[in-house]
């Protein structure tokens, strides 16, 4: 299978679209719901589309497609590729000393894995086959997914509304305080009864005592795991007391930004769950031989994602080309970028998203239809 490229033309497409209810985290509040979609065009029309995570700041949109425009696209247009992997490596060779100079890896690093996701895409619609298979991936692009996103403000009412859209687990946002937070799991467990999946997610909100104390308190509700309960980069030996102390399985890797990073998570053990945000750092070039290196640690490879719908796919396809036993996360708050952004609705139903055998990501977003969440 050829994978040689040549974009004739790479850009950035914001949209921005209000929230009916903010979302709440334990260290910040999202007012609006951005996406930053890259639109990577090849010499012979092929076009392929990837997302960059822009949630936090709340200037991050703007500033992340500027720097798409003004330092990326001249670095990628017009040139013969022998693959995406090499697109991936130039560009994060190319723009390291910028990324030191502003002392923003993180900010480059999802430049690069937005791009690293279109230009995929277009290897894989050339190819005539969905990026999973193109991937490696032997599975039939089907996987149990879980609502996540529910806020500390009666997270029941979304939980029930979702669950009877054939959601079956679901992850409470915790980091509110003790009796906040357990107020809501009683509340929470009692509405989705025994059976449902429940996951609670920190955001790094506690130190590490906090972190043993509420592991402990949170236990009895049948929780799947706690995600990000310290900031990820407290010490190792800080991560393996908690996971010795915490009757709870340890879930991070959102905010992991290198091979090494997560090699040394993985061989460390205290995370049961790492989640790698393809659009944060890696795309599929880094994401896949990392997820690839969990599963086979003995870790369980669970993407992390909350953006608008072409990044749900991308997170959908990588775990479908990984395999294993991971979960796909899918916020369930109301969001037009993730809702109508496509051709079609994204094929969840009955707890499991199905991907179809369409090419590439098997959906392109509807620009008409997102005509007036455009920022320009």
């Amino acid at each position: 299978m050829t994978k040689s490229l040549r974009i004739k033309n790479l850009r950035a497409h914001l949209f921005r679209a209000p929230c009916k209810e903010p979302l709440v985290t334990s260290f910040g509040t999202v007012l609006s719901r951005p996406a930053l979609l890259i639109r990577a065009e090849e010499e012979d029309g092929t076009v392929g589309w990837g997302e960059i995570w822009c949630t936090f700041p709340v200037a991050a949109p703007e500033y992340k497609a500027t720097l798409i425009e003004q330092v990326m696209a001249p670095l990628i247009e017009d040139r013969d590729w022998e693959s995406p992997e090499e697109i991936n490596q130039t560009l994060a060779r190319e723009t390291h000393i910028q990324a030191l100079q502003a002392a923003e890896p993180g900010t480059f690093a999802g430049l690069v894995a937005g791009i690293d996701i279109a230009v995929w895409d277009v290897a894989a619609r050339k190819a005539k086959q969905p990026l999973w298979k193109f991937l490696g991936g032997s599975s039939d692009g089907s996987m149990p997914i879980y609502g996540s996103g529910l806020n500390p403000d009666h997270p029941e009412r979304l939980a029930a509304a979702r669950q009877a859209d054939g959601y079956i687990g679901f992850k409470l946002k915790v980091g509110f305080g003790k009796q906040r937070d357990l107020s809501n799991l009683e509340t929470l467990r009692k509405t989705i009864g025994d059976n449902a999946q429940l996951l609670t997610d920190a955001n790094q909100a506690w130190d590490l005592d906090t972190a043993i104390t509420m592991a402990k308190e949170i236990a009895p509700f049948n929780v799947m795991w706690l995600e990000e309960p310290m900031p990820v980069d407290r010490s190792p030996a800080e991560w393996k007391a908690l996971a010795q102390m915490s009757p709870v399985p340890l879930a991070g890797g959102e905010n992991m930004f290198d091979d090494g990073t997560f090699d040394d998570a993985i061989s460390l053990g205290a995370l049961s769950f790492i989640q790698p945000d393809i659009t944060k750092w890696g795309g599929f070039t880094g994401c896949l031989r990392v997820a690839t290196r969990i599963n086979q640690g003995g870790r369980v490879y669970c993407p992390h994602y909350l953006g608008g719908a072409i990044g749900v796919l991308a997170s959908a396809h990588l775990l479908a080309a990984v395999g294993g036993d991971g979960l796909l996360e899918v916020d369930i708050n109301p969001n037009p970028l993730r809702e109508e952004m496509l051709n079609a609705p994204l094929p969840i139903s009955a707890g499991r998203l199905n991907l179809p055998e369409t090419p590439g990501l098997g959906f392109t977003p509807d620009l008409d239809r997102l005509a007036e969440f455009a920022v320009t």
